[in-house]
């Protein structure tokens, strides 16, 4: 198993900026994560201090990844699959299955925003029309529902809601999950109807859902999963808690430290305001805090 001070999953400003900060403490350092899924990839910057004129974001990115290998820290373009604690640290297991051991982690996971809702999406909001299985799904108790999206958020959902739901439909062309998520869902009662979601139906409350195909699902509740669920269910799985308030976002303290011991957050997974100011702000501090515990780790374990 190879061994790393700090592994940070999450290659947005948040990932990069703290990746500079532990790799100039000397810290052997290692980033997973694809620039291209970055919010900022696609975006443009012009009012970040010192930017004279407007920016891509994939120069910025770009940008970043040199500093880092400058300063000796690694990157893998991969995405981490799951996370445990360890003995002396923390297991990291990526797409690759080549198994990491971990000293710290810095979470810089950011969040997936939809660009686009459906017709009748917004109208429906609370009135049966919900962004998170764990939050509402006990309402839907013996009632038919859907879920939308393509990645492990929504599966994982649709799981959840057919332990709940009477009858649980899986609206997704395709699917990006682990084979063994696959076969999860292979296995369980939910339906997955290979169409796009085009329409949520209803008077004073949803009804139904329209799909690409002309089907007409008679449901009672529509999960658009495709935010950061599937980012934070690393983060719990390690036992890091979330906000109380609505349960979307990692919490942390003023040093960026979770209430995992050795566990730091940055960036847009700690939650609003979604700025790179904040998120490259919160990657420096997430940094030094990581330093400092593995300092005093070193310390107490000579003592």
């Amino acid at each position: 198993m190879e061994k790393y001070d700090v592994v940070i999953i999450g290659c947005g400003p948040a990932g990069l900026q703290a990746a500079i900060h532990t790799a100039r403490r000397k810290l052997k350092t290692l980033v997973f994560g694809r620039p291209e899924n970055s919010a900022l990839f696609r975006a443009h910057m012009e009012n970040y201090f010192g930017l004279v004129g407007k920016v891509s974001g994939e120069e910025l990115l770009r940008a970043g990844l040199e500093q880092i290998r400058r300063f000796g820290a690694e990157h893998r373009a991969e995405d981490v699959v799951s996370l445990e604690v360890a003995p002396e640290g923390f297991r990291v297991v990526p797409e690759s299955g080549k198994e990491i051991l971990a000293g710290a982690l810095i979470l810089a996971l950011g969040v997936t925003r939809r660009h686009k809702k459906i017709k009748g999406e917004a109208e429906f909001v609370g009135k049966g029309v919900s962004y998170c299985v764990d939050c509402d799904g006990f309402f839907f108790r013996g009632e038919p529902v859907a879920v939308v999206g393509t990645g492990s958020a929504a599966v994982h959902g649709a799981l959840t809601l057919s332990r709940l739901a009477s009858e649980v439909y899986l609206v997704a062309e395709d699917l990006e999950v682990s084979a063994a998520m696959a076969r999860e869902l292979e296995a369980s009662p939910v339906k997955w109807l290979k169409a796009r979601a085009e329409e949520v139906l209803g008077q004073d409350t949803v009804t139904g859902l329209r799909l690409s195909d002309g089907t007409v699902l008679s449901v009672k509740g529509v999960f658009f999963e495709e935010g950061a669920k599937g980012a934070l269910e690393l983060a719990t799985s390690l036992g890091v808690a979330l906000d109380p308030e609505n349960m979307r976002y990692i919490q942390v303290d003023r040093r960026q430290a979770t209430n995992v011991p050795g566990v730091f957050a940055a960036g847009d997974v700690t939650g609003p305001p979604f700025q790179v100011a904040k998120a490259v702000g919160e990657g420096c501090v997430a940094a030094l805090s990581a330093a400092d515990y593995l300092s005093e780790k070193r310390r107490a374990a000579k003592a």
